[in-house]
């Protein structure tokens, strides 16, 4: 069987989808492509959902029976050898919980991540004693000092990834509540997180907007998620959505369609990039 490990990177989820796709268009069902492989049907299913690394010699017996031309085969091979590699998150083991890890791979991977917050600035745009304050005040049970820090580095080593080269476009809507909840007793925290946002928003790989008060509900409040946006044709936007002990990733095209017509009449409601950084200006005048 196929080795276990703690989450698919973006392009193990992409070659799974398209050994799926080579499945259908030759006509096998996952039975009979298991037959070949003297493995289970949920093995098949398993290697492309993604939910287990993908073996070369399984890859390239499955492509076969399925018509690949040799030279095709031997590119989807580099591609399968790259995407088993290890991200750079794999460092962070120790404090990254496996349903976030696919959430650090997508990341990485987008082109443009939109994204609604109503309680926190978005791990993106925090700053170091931002985040520690947060993540301090979020911990239950037996998270200690040591632990904290660990999850602050890794937020911080997430960031780099917009100053990097070919950096995702940055769209956050946040709840005015974000500008007003205080984080630490420290002034200073939330004096300097506020500084960030005025930068953030003179990047031009950041679009960030507030959702004022006096604009009243809107159809996004029930939770914080993310929408990915790809370059990739193969990969279709997916959009990530957590709770207290996990998360879940949607790609269906009603959930993903859902969650992008919300964004969008967010988006013509939410204060423009002027009023966002006149509301964050005012708000910092109080500290």
């Amino acid at each position: 069987m196929s080795e276990r490990r703690p989450a698919p990177t973006v392009g193990q989820v992409v070659l799974g989808r398209r050994l799926q796709e080579l499945r259908e268009a030759s006509g096998l069902k996952r039975d009979e492509a298991a037959r070949i492989l003297r493995v289970t049907g949920a093995t098949i299913r398993r290697m492309e959902m993604a939910e287990v690394a993908l073996k070369i010699p399984y890859v390239q017996v499955l492509l076969s029976t399925y018509g690949v031309p040799d030279e095709e085969i031997a590119a989807f091979v580099r591609l399968t050898e790259e995407a088993n590699q290890p991200g750079w998150w794999q460092r962070f083991h120790d404090v990254l919980p496996d349903w976030f890890s696919l959430h650090v791979s997508l990341e990485g991977a987008a082109s443009i991540i939109r994204s609604y917050e109503p309680h926190f600035v978005p791990g993106l745009l925090q700053t170091e004693d931002y985040a520690r304050a947060v993540l301090e005040a979020g911990t239950v049970g037996q998270t200690g000092p040591e632990e904290i820090e660990r999850h602050v580095s890794l937020r911080m080593a997430r960031q780099k990834l917009l100053t990097g080269e070919n950096p995702p476009h940055l769209w956050v809507i946040m709840e005015e509540t974000v500008l007003r909840r205080p984080v630490s007793i420290r002034s200073e925290v939330m004096a300097e997180q506020l500084d960030h946002l005025l930068e953030a928003v003179e990047s031009d790989r950041v679009t960030l907007q507030i959702a004022e008060f006096a604009a009243g509900p809107h159809p996004g409040t029930y939770a914080p998620f993310v929408l990915f946006r790809f370059a990739e044709p193969e990969l279709p936007d997916m959009v990530y959505t957590e709770y207290l002990t996990g998360a879940l990733y949607l790609d269906s095209r009603n959930e993903v369609a859902a969650h992008l017509e919300v964004l969008d009449h967010m988006t013509t409601g939410a204060a423009g990039a002027r009023r966002t950084a006149e509301l964050i200006r005012a708000r910092r005048a109080d500290f």
